[in-house]
């Protein structure tokens, strides 16, 4: 098939990504369709799970599992077992759905044009952008869900080198923190954590206030050390956080040249129309419990889900 080596040689990746991929996540061009094909034969011979088989969605998992096959397994069966539970994140995601439109289009969370320095995507997020009595915390959800999936369909990169997050707390209250259900916020943080193939870098804070210090006092006793030394919380100085994002990145509201928010966040909300029939497709994708009783929800969700008291951050 034409072009289908050259695919596999890493299509349009720069060498230097190409060289992130074999020296970091132990990617090896000699025998990674192998191991796509492998664990593409695994999922085949799993009847609980109806989950996708193409080479996209197996190389991204392999990558985030630093080409580890049992790895990338135990992920494919986390995400789509937590597929499966979690209608309130995963059904609906419809781009024209106005309840989502209306969130995708408020530029609450986008990519930013280009990549940092290290050849990072930066994920930029306004959390305290929306109006807790007019937005459900479970559309908030599938939005974000429904960003991550286009990102990764979009750019082939990012599973490589990774995403850097920055997030401006301004207008966060205590009340966007009580309209958040503790145990979908629960649910949801592990499905990422344990589901999801993401390389999170770094993540940055700006214009942190007193909510945003009672939300993270609360969740770091929880965090390995290894993530603690990821976070950086940067007050109100732009200028700091400059020193890690580059301002050229920042929309123009930041100082930076990459066009206004609403200008991203078009750019975005069109690329999920663009993907509005793959959105609808996935939909069908999915463990089903009635086929085979997991452990998985289980070991992932636990117990107890009315208290941060016993979060796992992994």
């Amino acid at each position: 098939m034409p072009g289908a080596e050259e695919e596999s040689e890493g299509g349009g990746l720069s060498e230097e990504v190409l060289r992130v991929a074999r020296e970091e996540l132990g990617e090896n061009p000699a025998t990674r369709e192998q191991e796509v094909e492998a664990v593409r034969a695994w999922l085949v011979r799993q009847p609980h799970l109806n989950a996708r088989t193409d080479r996209t969605t197996i190389l991204r998992y392999l990558r985030g599992c630093k080409f580890s096959q049992e790895k990338a397994k135990a992920k494919l069966e986390v995400y789509y077992t937590c597929k499966g539970a979690m209608p309130d994140m995963f059904h609906r995601r419809d781009p024209l759905d106005p309840s989502l439109r209306t969130i995708l289009k408020m530029g609450l969370m986008f990519p930013l044009p280009g990549y940092d320095p290290q050849g990072r995507k930066v994920i930029f997020g306004r959390l305290g952008g929306w109006n807790p009595a007019q937005v459900k915390a479970e559309d908030l959800f599938r939005a974000a869900s429904m960003l991550f999936d286009v990102l990764f369909l979009e750019d082939e990169q990012t599973t490589i080198t990774g995403i850097v997050q920055a997030n401006d707390m301004t207008g966060l209250t205590l009340q966007h923190v009580s309209a958040l259900p503790l145990p979908l916020v629960r649910k949801v943080l592990k499905t990422w954590q344990e589901g999801y193939p993401l390389r999170p870098k770094s993540v940055h804070y700006i214009n942190t206030h007193s909510a945003f210090d009672t939300l993270y006092n609360l969740f770091r006793p929880f965090m390995k050390e290894k993530m603690k030394k990821r976070i950086h919380i940067h007050g109100s100085n732009l200028t700091k956080m400059y020193k890690h994002v580059p301002r050229e990145m920042l929309p123009r509201e930041y100082g930076g040249t990459s066009g206004t928010i609403q200008d991203i966040a078009d750019y975005w909300v069109a690329k999920m129309d663009d993907h509005r029939d793959w959105f609808l497709e996935d939909e069908n994708y999915a463990a089903d419990s009635k086929r085979k009783k997991s452990k998985t929800l289980t070991r992932v969700f636990g117990g107890t889900e009315g208290s941060f008291k016993k979060l796992d951050f992994d």
